[in-house]
């Protein structure tokens, strides 16, 4: 966000604003909540591009639609350009079976982002998403100068994710260090499902409750109480109707966890490959040459 908020501070030499910054990781671990925080902190115009708002059926229409992108992007610069889920626009050429079209796209967008078309004074930084990075084409890998993992949040960020979603909600004698044990390997969206399913528990209860004392109010009905009791329960009905949900519990989040689980599986196959492609292109990694299993 610094180079956005200060150009002065870089204005030539080697301190250059980043052009590309690339965040990859499993699902659901707010990569895209993270593209809107920056562009809010770094009080620069937004402009979400997908493959809807590049693709015309005429030919050449694409092209042009991605140098007017570029050209609107420098007129209202400082501008975040952000491409959701990149590996669907800016994939490998190589891919079989792609059309020509695609490919020009994608030479269109490499040349106005980082080539003879593009400016050095041009304040336009590309910020994309994706959870397959190892799909990207190297031209692209090349133009993310910043490659940073979004990973599975730790027990300690569980905790924290846990109490910033169940902060407005009424709690009693909850563990929030044991649920964070519990949710091993859960994602920061699979938190959320967890804390709603757990919400509507005391509404189905609170559904259950007056649904049998309208049975018992119609089961007295039928044995001819007198007009006045009846105008009595159905005064306590309209009460009880106002009558606000009980808090929540650690067993409402106990038998929500036995019904969400983890949409993510954080030993798996595709896991194994993030990490290695962090290993070999991400930051911090350890650049260890190694044969990667999905080129076997």
């Amino acid at each position: 966000m610094l180079p956005l908020r200060r150009p002065d501070l870089f204005n030539g030499g080697l301190l250059k604003p980043c052009r590309g910054i690339l965040l990859f990781g499993p699902p659901g671990t707010g990569k895209t909540m993270l593209a809107k925080a920056i562009a809010n902190e770094a009080g620069a115009s937004f402009i979400n591009v997908s493959m809807s708002t590049i693709t015309s059926k005429w030919f050449g229409e694409d092209e042009k639609n991605v140098r007017a992108l570029f050209t609107l992007a420098a007129k209202v610069s400082p501008t975040i350009i952000f491409v959701d889920e990149v590996d669907s626009m800016l994939g490998q050429r190589t891919r079989v079976g792609e059309h020509e079209a695609m490919r020009k796209i994608k030479n269109e967008f490499m040349t106005h982002w980082d080539g003879l078309l593009s400016k050095p004074g041009e304040r336009i930084l590309v910020l994309a998403a994706t959870n397959r990075p190892f799909d990207l084409d190297e031209a692209i890998i090349r133009r993310f100068e910043r490659r940073i993992m979004v990973d599975l949040p730790s027990v300690e960020s569980r905790a924290m994710i846990l109490r910033t979603l169940l902060s407005k909600e009424k709690m009693e004698d909850l563990d929030f260090k044991e649920l964070a044990a519990m949710t091993e390997g859960y994602s920061g969206s699979d938190l959320k499902n967890l804390c709603v399913t757990a919400a509507y528990r005391p509404v189905r209860e609170l559904i259950q409750q007056e649904r049998q004392k309208d049975k018992e109010k119609k089961r007295r009905d039928e044995e001819g109480e007198s007009s006045k009791d009846a105008s009595a329960t159905k005064e306590e009905t309209k009460e009880e109707k106002v009558i606000s949900l009980r808090p929540l519990n650690m067993e409402d989040l106990k038998q929500a966890k036995n019904q969400v689980a983890a949409s993510f599986a954080s030993e798996g196959s595709v896991m194994s490959e993030l990490k290695q492609w962090n290993e070999l292109y991400g930051e911090g990694g350890s650049r260890k040459k190694q044969q990667l299993s999905y080129f076997l």
